[in-house]
């Protein structure tokens, strides 16, 4: 499969439309995370000032549907939508995950806003949600803790696992965390370079070490594996928003069945196929399907004549 990218998605001008999809003076900060639902609507989490933290748009980037959040957030991380089309987020800097209605309703909220912890009832700087076949979910409490937590869809405790450390079933930052059509649980853990693999209820199967240091994970609903990663740790750190590749990878074996350079922090695969990257320049990415067969035209470039 051969892709294009749209480099500036609900934030850019083209001659069609005199401004962006989004209200006068509204830009988006460092965009931690995307997501889409069933319906190809597009979530955008980020942390600038000057817009909602959470703006959603249609599946071009054309046109703002809504948005919300304003004053809610402290350091927006992870965008989630489930099965349901229910929203869920994290805050890695007050310790909270929320679950909302698509309208911006809050449903849900575990932790407690600027309460750090390790118990049942308490995270740490959460990372990520992702969503089992049999209805649980699984958090990532993987900044401060290293540990993936797993509740009922109701949001009742059912375990956890994970201890600091580079072993098997230990964690240096749980950054990401996917689930399969089997439940097969995969996480990212990303400063030791590896993802590592769980059945449901958290029991080592494997680890895949060759992929880098995997920013995020995306599993399809026919479990196609996508990340968005770097080549190590120490590239993350001295590149941070410049560096990365998106790949896509055959759950079972690892292999790495495609890959291209992007840039990015989040990864997002909707069900038409386009990829969708939040990026921590302040930019979302649209990757779809299609390719130039020819060079730019003399008119390429240039904006309203």
């Amino acid at each position: 499969m051969e892709y294009r990218v749209q480099i500036r998605f609900g934030d850019e001008l083209d001659d069609k439309r005199p401004s962006n999809a989004m209200p006068a003076g509204w830009r988006f900060g460092r965009v931690s995370a995307v997501a889409t639902d069933s319906q190809g609507e597009v979530y955008v989490f980020h942390r600038g000032s000057e817009a909602d933290p959470i703006v959603v748009f249609d599946a071009m980037g054309t046109r703002m549907l809504r948005s919300w959040g304003a004053g809610m957030f402290t350091n927006p991380h992870a965008i989630r939508v489930d099965a349901d089309d229910n929203v869920w987020v994290t805050d890695n800097g007050d310790h909270r995950v929320m679950k909302f209605s698509k309208q911006g309703e809050l449903l849900l909220q575990l932790g407690t806003k600027d309460v750090p912890g390790t118990t049942p009832d308490l995270f740490n700087r959460p990372a990520d949600i992702a969503f089992s076949p049999s209805g649980d979910f699984y958090v990532a409490d993987g900044y401060a803790n290293s540990r993936v937590v797993r509740f009922s869809s109701d949001g009742t405790y059912k375990g956890e696992w994970g201890t600091p450390g580079t072993g098997q079933s230990e964690f240096h930052l749980v950054h990401s965390i996917a689930v399969d059509s089997r439940g097969t649980v995969y996480v990212s853990d990303r400063e030791n370079n590896r993802i590592q693999i769980f059945d449901a209820d958290g029991e080592y199967l494997r680890e895949w070490t060759h992929l880098g240091t995997t920013q995020n994970l995306s599993m399809t609903p026919d479990d196609e594996l996508w990340i968005i990663t770097h080549r190590n740790n120490i590239e993350t750190l001295t590149y941070d928003t410049l560096a990365g590749r998106i790949m896509r990878v055959d759950p079972e074996s690892g292999r790495i069945l495609g890959s291209m350079e992007s840039p990015g922090h989040w990864i997002d695969v909707a069900q038409n196929g386009d990829i969708f990257i939040g990026s921590l320049t302040g930019n979302v990415f649209r990757w779809y399907p299609r390719w130039l067969t020819e060079g730019a035209s003399a008119t390429e470039g240039i904006v309203g004549g």
